[in-house]
């Protein structure tokens, strides 16, 4: 068990001196263990308050040490420590509590040493196990929900590892996709993976600003730049140093705006509007917009300059209806925060009002189901699970009418099953959960036949 880099398993042996204790403590230090010794039961309380053993060794019953107690407090500190109370042969039934208590093992003096190692060893590699475990749930745990994102997508899980990869950089980042798909989760998923996360993150919706104080709003404006400027004030690429700058819907800045913009991303530079000073900032840039900026160029209307500059890496953001096995997890998530918020027992969905979810296109994407859950939750029962008649009537969807398909004599089996995929999934306007319940065949099935019948583009 011992190695150069690996850290010893700690041991805390709580018995009385005498020959035997000591034969104990020289055998487990030669065995490969860090052993730590309490003579009498208070040493073996500060002990434990100061150390977390991952063995306890105590004796059961002694004129200074109560091992029950000691088992106890232990636990406290590490639930699944690896505890052997040592009594003698009328403590039997004491020691069968103690193992009903936690205690791993109970043995009669004179102790066997053989037996303590191997009561100790198996002990504790079942903590580490546990302790592995624990690791890889809160790693997993994490993985779905980074920086307040909740995904079990295939499509998220790669936007997840995009955003691990990028927070790492200096790069400024492009985040692109409709209007409530999660844009800014992303940005400040980033942020808080990058090595900016102590410092500020700093947001501005260019979009949903006056043309004439966007400006001032990103550098700041000395007094009486303009009516109305009693004080000077810092813009957002001030209160962003050392951190992160958000420009949400950056598609919709001027072009004369744009110009300025440049120069303050590329060099850190810029004036407060109405002054000469130069001021000098380090802030990251991540920008989102749900238009397309590459088409914006072409016609003029966007920079080109400006445009490869945020778009050094580029994230899309998918809508909603792209990725339904999303819907469960945010819709299970919104429950949670709204029964929570309003006091309330509701514990989730009947499984035909999930489905009346499920078959809903999302045109509001996230934000558009966080309302939507919102709504329910307040407007239905006080407890129990909301149903089909709690949702909202116009989000309700009727199933598709039975389509006509078209037949020829001579159709192979293969082109009917590619007739019949095809025409399911444009009744249904490529509702693939539902097109394949409606087939009776499986998700994971469907994507494999549009994959074959070259139906997926």
């Amino acid at each position: 068990m011992s190695g150069d880099n690996k850290v010893l398993p700690r041991v805390l042996v709580v018995l009385p001196e005498s020959g035997p204790t000591k034969e104990l403590v020289a055998f487990l230090g030669h065995g490969g263990f860090d052993v730590m010794w309490a003579r009498e039961g208070q040493s073996g309380y500060e002990t434990i308050d100061s150390e977390v053993p991952d063995g306890l060794i105590a004796d059961l019953r002694d004129s200074r040490i109560d091992g029950l107690r000691l088992l106890q407090v232990a636990r406290q500190r590490n639930p699944e420590v690896c505890a052997i109370l040592v009594g003698g042969p009328a403590e039997i039934e004491l020691g069968v509590e103690a193992m009903r208590q936690g205690a791993y093992d109970f043995q009669v003096q004179p102790l066997n040493l053989a037996k303590v190692r191997a009561v100790l060893d198996r002990g504790i590699s079942h903590q580490r196990l546990v302790g592995e475990v624990t690791s890889l749930q809160r790693r997993l745990e994490e993985r779905f929900r980074l920086g307040g994102i909740e995904r079990r997508s295939s499509r998220w899980q790669r936007i997840y590892s995009q955003i691990e990869q990028v927070a790492r950089s200096k790069a400024s980042v492009l985040i692109t996709g409709e209007t409530g798909a999660g844009k800014g989760e992303v940005a400040k998923a980033i942020h808080q993976q990058s090595r900016r996360r102590e410092s500020p993150f700093v947001e501005i919706n260019c979009g949903a600003l006056p043309e004439g104080i966007v400006e001032s709003e990103l550098f700041g404006h000395e007094r009486g730049a303009f009516t109305g400027a009693a004080a000077a004030r810092k813009g957002r690429f001030e209160l962003a140093d050392g951190g992160t700058l958000f420009l949400d819907e950056v598609g919709d800045l001027s072009l004369a705006t744009q110009v300025k913009l440049l120069r303050a991303i590329q060099n850190g530079e810029f004036e407060r509007v109405g002054g000469t000073q130069t001021r000098k900032v380090d802030v990251r840039i991540i920008a989102a917009t749900n238009r397309n900026l590459a088409e914006m160029v072409e016609q003029g209307a966007y920079r080109a300059d400006l445009f490869y500059r945020l778009q050094v890496v580029a994230i899309e953001v998918p809508p909603l209806r792209e990725c339904p096995d999303d819907i469960p997890v945010l819709v299970d998530m919104f429950i949670h925060q709204f029964a929570h918020e309003n006091g309330v027992q509701i514990t989730g969905l009947t499984p035909e009002a999930l489905d009346a979810l499920m078959a809903y296109e999302w045109p509001g994407n996230v934000r558009e189901l966080k309302n939507c859950i919102e709504g329910m939750v307040v407007m239905g029962p006080r407890q129990g699970l909301l149903k089909v008649g709690d949702i909202p009537g116009h989000l309700r969807r009727k199933p598709p009418e039975a389509v006509g398909l078209f037949f020829r004599p001579g159709m192979t089996l293969s082109g009917l099953e590619r007739a019949a995929i095809e025409e399911t999934l444009k009744a249904v306007n490529h509702d693939r959960r539902q097109a394949a319940r409606l087939l009776g065949i499986g998700l994971s099935t469907l994507y494999r036949k549009e994959k074959e019948y070259g139906l997926r583009p």
